[in-house]
């Protein structure tokens, strides 16, 4: 008789496991991937989350510069959009484009220029939309620009949800721009505490001869813009030089970054005789080794929402005097790890800079306050954590 062929009696084809599908795709809309604390926090969110939970790609409305470099993970896609200044219509033909190429799962714009790429968004299909705010501009400071606001409104139907990063913002989206409270979430900004850490044996990383032995070195680093206001900053130190001459052999001014009032910033400088005491290098990528060359850190803004500098510094060891503007007055606490001024007012920020200069055992109760609170309220994990759990709820 034949030998009996086929499958053996009771088995069955194997059947080749199904592949697990991939996390869910999230789409960053930005105006640009360049220097400064939005795209920051950004490039943090997208390093530290883990990669089996999101996946991430961002669209760039304008460009990329290398900034881009500072992402860690190798498969997050850049796309730019090359949009020009005002209404371009071809730029919002593009991006419909690339969200229906990349069919994100969930797309997170971020501050006013993206606003308008909400309807752009859920044309190309994509439902699960967030929107996030992280400060106000020059244009806008009391946030009641009526078209904005109108803008806005119009796409508050469209938002899932919205994110704060400063208990200010999110009582401007409620109050001023109607919100419902419960698709509001405040999520601070996280800072790295280990690569922003206080200094240790590290020489400064300060032109050589610029600070002497003993010297307190005054430090600000962000763009040389009008709503950061460094012009504040260079008049007061050009002020309390003028009244206290003697500091001029130990104290010295560090300005980190470029824009457009830098020589608005120069012509101050050099008008109060002190332009050589000032060093002002453009942008740096060395952030962590200038935190530690400073004694003390500034931020003179005219609006903030939350300023990932004034954390970055608080990491670093360092006081924060800033202005009492947005969301700072949220994360330095004045008299304990920081002093608080009012905008746009040199004489004030001249009295407290002496106050510090005269008082090294301010600075260093300051800095080290400063350095707790970094690491109990502001770590990237519960960053991430916020960020997972606006996502998810859509």
């Amino acid at each position: 008789m034949a030998a009996a062929t086929g499958p053996p009696p009771n088995t069955r084809p194997a059947v080749m496991p199904d592949r697990p599908a991939p996390p869910p795709l999230v789409c960053h809309i930005i105006l640009k991937l360049d220097y400064g604390g939005l795209e920051n926090g950004l490039v943090n969110l997208i390093n530290t989350m883990p990669a089996d939970a999101y996946r991430h790609a961002i669209l760039c409305l304008s460009h990329a510069t290398d900034f881009r470099s500072r992402i860690a993970r190798p498969d997050i896609p850049i796309l730019e959009a090359h949009k020009k200044a005002g209404k371009d219509i071809g730029a919002y033909l593009r991006v419909w484009r690339m969200l229906r190429r990349l069919k994100p799962a969930i797309v997170h714009t971020r501050n006013l220029p993206t606003v308008d790429m909400l309807a752009v968004a859920r044309a190309a299909g994509i439902r699960r939309l967030v929107h996030g705010e992280h400060g106000l501009d020059i244009i806008e400071l009391d946030g009641k620009n009526a078209k904005y606001n109108r803008l806005r409104r119009a796409t508050r139907a469209i938002v899932g949800r919205y994110v704060a990063v400063s208990a200010d913002l999110r009582t401007w989206l409620t109050d001023e721009i109607a919100v419902p409270p419960d698709r509001v979430s405040l999520i601070y900004s996280g800072v790295d505490t280990d690569r922003f850490r206080p200094r240790g044996d590290d020489t400064r990383a300060l032109p050589d001869g610029f600070a002497p032995p003993g010297a307190v070195v005054v430090g600000t680093i962000g763009r040389l813009e009008a709503v950061k206001d460094q012009v504040t900053l260079a008049q007061a130190f050009a002020t309390l030089l003028r009244d206290r001459p003697e500091l001029r052999r130990t104290v010295r001014l560090v300005m980190i970054g470029e824009g457009r009032l830098r020589g608005d910033i120069e012509a101050i400088l050099a008008a109060g005789g002190v332009g050589d005491l000032a060093w002002l290098p453009g942008f740096r990528d060395d952030t962590p080794a200038l935190y530690r060359s400073l004694d003390l850190f500034v931020l003179p803004s005219r609006r903030e929402g939350v300023s990932n500098t004034i954390l970055e510094a608080m990491a670093s060891g360092l006081p924060v005097l800033a202005t009492a503007v947005g969301g700072s007055p949220e994360i330095v606490a004045d008299g304990e790890t920081g002093t608080l001024v009012p905008a746009a007012a040199p004489d004030a920020m001249a009295q407290a800079l002496g106050d510090y200069v005269s008082r090294p055992e301010m600075l260093a109760a300051h800095g080290a306050a400063g350095r707790a609170q970094a690491l109990d309220r502001f770590s990237m994990a519960a960053m991430v954590a916020g960020y997972r759990r606006v996502y998810e709820s859509l």
